[in-house]
């Protein structure tokens, strides 16, 4: 009996001297260990709590622009970029509030949120979708070169038939015939051959100056037909 309570005795010692050495350690590294998982934890209840709000600011901005609600879409359009930028709701909204503008006549407006999605949306697919709106909005104005230059942006690749149309549209309103007729004919190449969009963008390229010469020039000898 007695030997086991000094075999007893020396293995609490050995703990004691073990705890003496890493206990602080252990402890702190328990503590470390007890914030990290509260912090995530924390981390995702604020994250899906802004999700939350940001989602029924989204709502209201939808259903305003249904109704035509504009002072409405305007309150809940602001909340919404000014505390929810970071959201995927903000940018989404704002491409909504932009057509209700443009719709109304206020192409400035208009301008002014596809601008801000531009700036401040993450995904490729939005920024894309705003770029050509708004270089929609700058052929409408006739500024030709500032739309070029908003269609030169990087975007993914299945933009680049609609990209192209636009472009055409761009230069063809600046008189660069030729230039357009390029631009049409690279849309007509990367669009689906089912496209129904493709006949537009024919009637388009068809109707350029010099267009019934072009072909001309590019038909093999033989080709037309006399009348």
């Amino acid at each position: 009996m007695a030997s086991y309570d000094l075999e007893e005795q020396d293995q609490i010692e050995e703990l004691k001297a073990w705890w003496s050495r890493y206990g602080g350690a252990i402890a702190t590294a328990l503590v470390i260990g007890a914030l990290v998982v509260i912090g995530i934890q924390g981390w995702r209840w604020w994250t899906n709590k802004r999700a939350a709000d940001a989602s029924v600011l989204y709502t209201a901005v939808s259903e305003a622009v249904r109704s035509k609600d504009a002072a409405k879409a305007q309150d809940a359009i602001r909340d919404l970029t000014d505390r929810y930028a970071g959201t995927g709701y903000a940018p989404r909204a704002a491409l909504l509030y932009a057509k209700m503008l443009y719709d109304a006549g206020d192409r400035k407006g208009a301008s002014a949120q596809l601008s801000w999605v531009i700036d401040h949306a993450t995904e490729d697919g939005l920024k894309a979708v705003a770029r050509y709106r708004l270089a929609e909005i700058q052929i409408d104005e006739k500024q030709y070169d500032p739309a070029l230059a908003t269609l030169d942006a990087r975007h993914p690749a299945s933009f680049d038939g609609l990209y192209a149309d636009l472009r055409g549209d761009a230069l063809a309103g600046a008189g660069r015939s030729a230039e357009a007729r390029s631009a049409y004919q690279a849309a007509l190449a990367k669009l689906d051959p089912q496209s129904q969009y493709r006949s537009y963008i024919q009637v388009k390229l068809d109707s350029l100056p010099g267009a019934a010469a072009a072909v001309a020039q590019a038909a093999p000898a033989g080709a037309i037909a006399k009348p």
